[in-house]
C-alpha cells in the first residue's frame, strides 16, 4: 500500500505505519500554501508526516493547524513530537483533551491500563507535552481558517466523550476519526467499501454514537475521511450499516452472561459471529483467517469497550435517582 495517497480537493492521506500498512491514516489538507494536519499517529509517524509535507512542497512553518479528532494514542500519540517540528502550528483538541496534551501522564496511565505498560511503550513511545499557549480548545462550532477554506468543528461523542469531527466545506466531506467506524481497504469489493463500528474502551455510548452519525449525515457529505482507513464514499449506505451494526453489537453485549473474563470471551465470540455474517452480507473475498487477522485487535478492544459500557449501565441502574 502507498505511504502517501492524493485525494481530491488538496487532501493527502499519509499512512502512519501504526501496526502495519493501511491501518491508520493521517490527513493533510493543503490550500494556497497553507496546511492543516488531522490526527498525528504515534511518535514513529512523525518522520512520515514531515516527508509528506516536503513531497507536497510545504515547509514546516507553513502548517497552521494540527487537529486531533480525539486523544486516543493511535490518533494523538505523536502530537507533542510533531508540534516540536512545526513552529507556527496551533494544536486543536476537544476541551476535555487540553490538559492531557499539556501533561500526558494520566493519558499514559489510561493507555497502559488497556495495553499493559510494555506494549503501550512499544506502540507509542514516550509522550511529549505541549505548551498550553499553543493549544486551542475545539469548542462546538469553532471555525478554522486555512488558506481559501474553512474547517468547522463538530463535537461528536459516542466513541469517546472527547471526540470531534471536522467539516471541510470545500471538499464537502468530514474527517471523522473513529465516529464513522473502521473501513479497511482490504475489505473493499470492486471499489465498494464496508464499515464496522469501533466501541473502544472506555467511553462507548451507543445512543450518543447513533446521534453523532445522524448529525454528520445531516450535512449530506460526499465523502468521509476515516483514520482507519482514509476516504470512503457511498456514505448513506455506510451510515445505515453503522447504525445496524452498533445495535447488533449492543445486543451481543446485553445477551452475554457472567462477568469478568467469561463475559468478555462470550462477547468476543459474538462479535466474531457478527463479522462472519457481515463478510457474507458484503461479499468479502478474503479467507476467514485473514479477516480475523486484520480485525483481531479491533474486536478485542470492541469487546472491552462493550464490557465497560455494560458495567457503567449497571452502576447507573444501582445509583439513586
Amino acid at each position: 500500500m502507498q505511504t502517501l495517497t492524493a485525494h481530491p480537493d488538496g487532501i493527502l492521506a499519509v499512512d502512519s505505519g501504526y501496526c502495519g500498512p493501511g491501518v491508520a491514516a493521517i490527513h493533510l489538507i493543503i490550500d494556497q500554501g497553507c496546511a492543516a494536519i488531522v490526527d498525528t499517529g504515534t511518535n514513529a509517524s512523525v518522520p512520515r508526516v514531515l516527508a509528506a509535507l516536503a513531497a507536497a512542497g510545504i515547509e514546516p512553518a507553513m502548517v497552521q493547524w494540527v487537529i486531533l479528532t480525539h486523544i486516543h494514542l493511535d490518533h494523538a500519540g505523536g502530537a507533542g513530537s510533531l508540534m516540536c517540528a512545526l513552529p507556527n502550528a496551533k494544536l486543536v483538541v476537544h476541551p476535555r483533551g487540553v490538559r492531557h496534551m499539556v501533561d500526558p501522564a494520566k493519558l499514559w496511565e489510561g493507555t497502559s491500563a488497556v495495553y499493559g505498560a510494555e506494549r503501550a511503550f512499544a506502540l507509542y513511545g514516550r509522550l511529549a507535552p505541549i505548551e498550553a499557549e499553543r493549544i486551542v480548545a475545539a469548542e462546538e462550532g469553532l471555525e478554522l481558517d486555512l488558506g481559501g477554506r474553512t474547517l468547522r468543528i463538530l463535537q461528536t461523542p459516542g466513541h469517546a466523550k472527547h471526540h470531534v469531527c471536522i467539516w471541510d466545506e470545500t471538499a464537502h466531506a468530514f474527517f471523522t476519526g473513529d465516529t464513522f467506524g473502521l473501513s479497511y481497504r482490504e475489505f473493499d469489493v470492486e471499489g465498494r467499501p464496508s464499515v464496522f463500528p469501533t466501541t473502544t474502551p472506555t467511553q462507548f455510548d451507543p445512543d450518543a454514537l447513533h446521534a453523532s452519525i445522524d448529525r454528520l449525515m445531516s450535512h449530506r457529505p460526499e465523502a468521509m475521511y476515516l483514520t482507519h482507513y482514509s476516504r470512503v464514499t457511498g456514505v448513506e449506505r455506510l451510515a445505515a450499516d453503522l447504525h445496524r451494526l452498533i445495535d447488533t453489537q449492543v445486543a451481543v453485549a446485553r445477551a452475554a452472561r457472567g462477568e469478568g473474563v467469561a463475559r468478555h470471551v462470550e462477547i468476543l465470540a459474538g462479535l466474531e459471529q457478527i463479522v462472519r455474517e457481515e463478510a457474507e452480507r458484503q461479499g468479502w473475498t478474503l479467507p476467514e483467517e485473514e479477516v480475523f487477522r486484520i480485525l483481531r485487535t479491533d474486536l478485542e478492544l470492541n469487546a472491552q469497550g462493550l464490557g465497560f459500557w455494560l458495567d457503567e449501565c449497571a452502576l447507573r441502574e444501582l445509583s439513586p435517582a
